[in-house]
């Protein structure tokens, strides 16, 4: 079985995918923690509004730009970071901003289209939300070619394949018809005279709610000439996901709900043939190997003799039974997970008795993420 270091061995993108509340910024930071702590320049890119990522990395706050982690902190931690991490938290308004001034043609423009009020109103509808600025912010750190590995936290979303069609949605939005109305040469009373026109007018009114066809008609204008740009940007986002140096990491817990959306987001990414690596499953019930031995029945007498207290011991047996059956039902699904993505790179992160919020908590997770499955098993089986 590959380890996680094998499987990004020669990434240069590494993609946690997932629904929410499986831990995908959790297990982002931990696999950026790794990869730096081997040696190279890591940035991890969250989307996570809590900035649970921050607190966990020591920092009081992230922003659009990436910010270093001081490698202090992991050597109080007994960790040796052998390169350097960086993190930051994404904000769509200004990366949408940013993208507007490299697509404009020329300074104007530029300003034309920030400055107006129907841009400042409808910008996160037109970049396709968060989904969609996810993708240029990694496009445009992957561009500048400063970081040897960027791990990207995908947007905290109930659909875990937004993302992926949020290029092909914009590309779709700036030539859909609904935009041509505004931009055809026969001046704004014969657009305005239009039925389909009159109801797109309606419908922009009640978004933004105030009616300014003046503004209406500046920021098309403005905007028309950056489609070809935004066009030839959306491909080439397309492209990077699909590169050989991209990986995406399927993250899930155990449970039968998050193990199906597991396996329905490989067919998507199959079907769409973009580089699968692997599955990483959170909060999983190790078996409590040491135990294994001990027949159920006489547990609680033999916890009686050992505790001095039969209540105490029956309690604990009854507890430790429970666990062994969430451990079974754990082994059962994840088993189910293998066979249907037909790959042994399922990569089993236990229940931790506390939750991540820490350097100490993203180091233990490490252990298991950068283990062989063989030392995984010890150690979870020294933790029961």
């Amino acid at each position: 079985m590959p380890t996680l270091g094998d499987v990004l061995e020669g990434k240069t993108i590494c993609i946690c995918a997932g629904s929410g509340g499986v831990g995908k910024t959790t297990t982002s930071a931990a696999i950026a923690t790794g990869m730096a702590a081997q040696g190279l320049k890591v940035c991890v890119l969250t989307i996570d509004p809590a900035k649970r990522l921050a607190d966990s990395l020591g920092l009081e706050e992230l922003g659009n730009e990436a910010r270093r982690v001081d490698p202090a902190l992991f050597e109080k931690q007994g960790v040796e970071m052998k390169g350097e991490l960086w993190a930051m938290m994404l904000d769509a308004k200004a990366t949408f901003d940013e993208l507007i001034a490299r697509q404009a043609p020329d300074e104007e423009s530029r300003d034309r289209v920030l400055e107006n009020r129907i841009y400042q109103q409808i910008s996160s509808a037109l970049a396709g939300s968060q989904e969609y600025m996810a993708m240029e912010k990694l496009f445009e750190l992957h561009t500048e070619g400063q970081f040897d590995l960027l791990v990207l936290d995908t947007p905290p979303t109930r659909n875990a394949l937004d993302f992926l069609d949020a290029p092909k949605r914009l590309t779709q939005f700036i030539e859909g018809k609904s935009l041509r109305v505004f931009m055809k040469p026969t001046g704004l009373a014969a657009k305005v005279a239009g039925r389909g026109a009159s109801v797109a007018l309606g419908v922009m009114k009640r978004i933004v709610g105030f009616d300014l066809i003046a503004d209406l008609a500046e920021f098309f204008n403005a905007f028309s000439g950056m489609i070809d740009g935004f066009q030839a940007r959306a491909k080439r986002v397309d492209k990077l996901l699909a590169d050989p140096e991209t990986c995406f990491l399927v993250v899930c817990g155990p449970q039968g709900e998050p193990i199906n959306e597991a396996v329905y987001f490989h067919r998507k990414l199959v079907e769409a043939k973009l580089p699968f690596g692997g599955v990483i499953v959170n909060k999983v019930h190790y078996p409590a190997e040491q135990l294994r031995g001990a027949d159920p029945v006489d547990l609680p007498a033999t916890l009686a003799e050992k505790l001095d207290d039969e209540d105490l011991a029956r309690r604990v047996a009854a507890n430790f039974s429970d666990y062994q059956a969430l451990a079974e039902r754990d082994a059962r699904n994840i088993e189910h997970l293998a066979t249907e993505l037909r790959t042994k790179g399922v990569i089993r992160v236990p229940y931790l008795d506390e939750d991540v919020h820490d350097l100490a908590g993203l180091a233990e997770i490490n252990r298991y993420l950068f283990a062989t499955g063989e030392e995984r098993v010890a150690m979870a089986a020294g933790r029961a």
